[in-house]
């Protein structure tokens, strides 16, 4: 389960497993999960967060997107 990035207290990650599945990321904090599709940066699942906090990690997730996409293909490359 890489992380590729920690933000005011958020984990960026993906799963080792998560191959077979459009370009996406899982983000959490304090017990919550979302799940983004980096495509589109869109909400795929969100498991507890608020609009507020779901809107400060869509805005990280745009902004790390292209380099979310890079670790992605470079994981899943085989």
């Amino acid at each position: 389960m890489p992380t590729l990035l920690r933000w005011r207290g958020y984990r960026f990650f993906f799963y080792s497993a998560d191959g077979s599945e459009p370009a996406h990321i899982h983000v959490a904090k304090d017990g919550k999960e979302a799940k983004i599709w980096l495509n589109d940066i869109t909400v795929a699942i969100n498991m507890g967060f608020a609009s507020v906090e779901l809107s400060e990690i869509i805005r990280k997730a745009r902004e790390e997107r292209v380099s979310f996409l890079e670790a992605w293909n470079d994981h899943f490359a085989n």
